[in-house]
């Protein structure tokens, strides 16, 4: 008996949509709406006194320590303003290791003496929370049954409100430590790294006659995701459990029309995206850019420069964000790497750059860089951290999701190098070759017709190619995940820069002083660049010619999580990270620890759903298919007619249905006897034994959904997901 297939309620569902059913937005002006529920500086100024205001902008601007004497005046000011919102609960909202975010909820309530209550929150409340620690993941820097754990207030990043339409409560951006102060977050060894960048970048501005009371990284972060109806992503397993498509064939069409990318956005879609963009400026984030991409069902959003450490915490906001109103239109926000094999992924280009209090962006070459020394200067030093740390850039990156996207022709290679353009490229050979002489030009573009204007050309081309790219006056960190916090790779970038920065300081200082800057600046440079020139590539990162060339100028291809992993705690970056006080040995060996658990576990998960699928959903689909055609074939003999076709789909159906129980039997097998060394090794065994294992059943499963009839196939196809919307 033929089987009713939901797909097709699916299709109604998804096609059912109407306009309008979820807000007006049509008159909110973003000036009035813009930090509406984050309490601002000034906002906060008008409600402190001044000696009070003016000790906590020497702590937000300038990194002074907070005294604690002004903490109640603070917590005060935030509970009235909350209150005024509507808020009846604050949280201590930290980033613990998992890369998601965590909160506890505390009521202001508390009761007095005449049997009712107060709205109180004081200063000690404010400074530090208790939450317990002990299901946060610690890589063993503390015993199982330990389960204290504290927040400390971060007053560098502002407090918000979150909402719904039953109320709201006050968040209060925090560290996240053990009792014995092992940093359990991704905040701490983040504002840690501020720290080191910051003294070594003012240290180097002090060389070049200039001073600076605060230099901070800058971060603006492209976000990619998919948005799939959330009828289809609920009727699949994968989706549930994984957050990708575990099996799935390729459709007739994807992404080859090249029509998706920067087109028309549908309808369905813009009233998503405007209602979180609305959301976004309600919490401060400066998002500017929207756009399709290049996969159908992939989109992408864009906030613009902010100091790191509250660009890291919007980068939370707006992953919650983007999936919390999604589910108000039906849809599903994926912002998994790689949700659909055959398709492009989805990355999180984190733009970097360093700029001093003022708003001087040190990565600014200007008109001349060839006369540019400061410029100069902090450009090799990123090239240097780049090129002695490839390992933790890598790392910082590294987990099973993205390793489906990097080097996939769709996404940087896992050879970290740096793009830098035609006219830098230059630059760095004259210095080379004895001197600075000039800068590459540009000039004007014309277009061929008087009717358009002509128009200013960039000196260089961009790479889309290259993971680490100089993009203008900033570079560009291509291969970070669309999933994770960025939390991990700016403090790598902090802390490999602040130790290029003091070696070149360090460098400068010896002779300076006889030689004069400018000449001993073009020394050291041109022994920078004769040492770190192997890691500059400006060519086609997805080319089998350049894998053969890194491997001849010495650079890592660390092509997994599982090979990359293992290079966190090589001396050299333990060494590093002590160094600068940004994490202790300890501390990495437990990110190494979690992080590897993470792989192990996610792809435990995916294997074990993969199977069920499998095992559960297509086997029996496939089986009443076989025999449907079973009795077709009989029904045919009987009655003297022909059944070619029917016996060759018959064989070809049951052929798949064989494959598919090998590779299920193949699976069970690679499963045995592994998880027996440290978890660093079950990684290694997962990479090189589960994972093809894993692939072969999705081969075989995909396979049968070529050839199985539509309305048995149990799950909702590609070009459903894709396309309707």
């Amino acid at each position: 008996m033929i089987q009713s297939n939901q797909r097709y309620d699916t299709l109604a569902a998804a096609k059912g949509w109407t306009p309008g059913t979820n807000g007006d937005f049509k008159n909110s002006q973003i000036a009035e709406i813009f930090g509406k529920n984050t309490l601002t500086l000034e906002s906060l100024r008008e409600r402190l006194p001044k000696v009070v205001w003016k000790e906590l902008k020497n702590t937000i601007e300038d990194g002074k320590q907070l005294n604690s004497s002004v903490a109640d005046a603070v917590a005060l000011a935030m509970k009235e303003w909350a209150s005024e919102k509507g808020a009846t609960h604050y949280t201590h909202w930290f980033q613990p290791l998992t890369g998601a975010t965590a909160e506890k909820h505390d009521s202001f309530i508390t009761p007095n003496q005449g049997g009712g209550a107060v709205a109180e929150f004081s200063g000690k409340e404010l400074i530090q929370g208790e939450p317990d620690a002990s299901s946060f993941p610690n890589g063993g820097v503390r015993q199982t049954f330990e389960a204290r754990g504290y927040t400390a207030w971060d007053p560098t990043s502002p407090v918000f409100l979150i909402e719904n339409q039953n109320g709201k409560y006050l968040c209060i951006p925090t560290a996240f430590a053990s009792w014995t102060g092992e940093a359990l977050d991704h905040k701490t060894p983040l504002l840690r790294s501020v720290e080191a960048l910051d003294t070594q970048a003012k240290r180097a501005l002090k060389l070049f006659g200039k001073e600076s009371n605060r230099v901070v990284s800058t971060v603006g972060c492209e976000q990619e995701y998919f948005l799939i109806d959330q009828e289809f992503y609920y009727r699949r397993p994968d989706f549930v459990s994984s957050n990708r498509t575990l099996v799935g064939a390729k459709p007739p069409r994807g992404q080859e029309l090249d029509d998706h990318y920067f087109g028309s956005i549908p309808d369905r879609v813009l009233s998503f995206m405007l209602e979180a963009e609305r959301e976004l400026y309600k919490l401060g984030i400066p998002v500017k850019t929207r756009h399709n991409e290049v996969a159908p069902g992939q989109y992408e959003i864009a906030p613009i420069f902010e100091n790191c450490n509250i660009a890291a915490d919007h980068q939370q906001l707006m992953m919650i964000t983007l999936k919390r109103v999604a589910r108000n239109y039906g849809l599903e926000c994926v912002l998994h790497e790689k949700p659909f094999d055959g398709l492009n992924g989805s990355g999180k280009h984190l733009n970097w750059s360093m700029s001093t209090k003022d708003g001087d962006n040190l990565l600014e070459p200007g008109e001349s860089p060839h006369e540019n020394m400061q410029f100069l200067f902090f450009f090799s030093a990123v090239i240097r951290g780049v090129y002695k740390h490839q390992d933790l850039l890598r790392a910082s990156i590294a987990h099973a999701g993205n390793d489906h996207r990097l080097g996939a022709n769709e996404a940087p290679p896992a050879i970290i190098s740096a793009f830098i353009g035609e006219q830098l490229e230059d630059i760095i050979q004259q210095l080379l070759n004895g001197g600075l002489k000039e800068s590459k030009q540009s000039g004007l573009m014309g277009l061929g017709t008087p009717v358009l204007p002509s128009l200013p050309r960039d000196a260089g081309d961009r790479n889309r190619t290259s993971p680490f790219a100089f993009t203008g006056n900033k570079f560009e960190f291509r291969a970070v995940g669309s999933s994770q916090s960025i939390s991990f790779p700016i403090t790598v970038l902090n802390t490999i820069v602040a130790e290029a920065i003091d070696e070149l300081c360090t460098k400068l200082e010896g002779s300076v002083e006889n030689e004069g800057l400018e000449e001993s600046l073009g020394k050291v440079l041109r022994d920078s660049f004769k040492e770190t020139k192997s890691v500059i590539f400006n060519g086609d990162g997805y080319s089998d010619d350049w894998q053969v060339e890194a491997k001849k100028r010495g650079l890592l291809n660390l092509k997994t999580t599982a090979d990359a992993l293992p290079t966190l705690t090589d001396k050299k970056n333990i060494d590093l990270f002590e160094k600068y006080s940004v994490l202790s040995e300890r501390e990495v060996h437990s990110r190494q620890e979690i992080f590897a658990e993470q792989y192990v576990t996610t792809l435990n998960i995916e294997v074990d759903t993969t199977e069920a699928i499998a095992r559960t959903m297509v086997y029996p689909a496939a089986i009443r298919y076989l025999n449907e055609l079973s009795t077709a074939v009989k029904d045919a003999k009987e009655l003297g007619i022909n059944p070619k076709g029917a016996e060759s789909m018959l064989v070809t159906v049951n052929n798949a249905l064989n494959q598919l129980s090998e590779a299920l039997t193949g699976l069970t097998e690679a499963q045995e006897g592994l998880g027996t060394g440290t978890i660093l090794e079950t990684g290694m065994e997962y990479k090189e034994t589960l994972i093809p294992a894993m692939n072969k059943v999705r081969d075989a499963v995909d396979l049968l959904e070529r050839f199985t009839a539509d309305d048995y196939w149990p799950l909702p196809i590609y070009r459903e997901m894709l396309f309707v919307k």
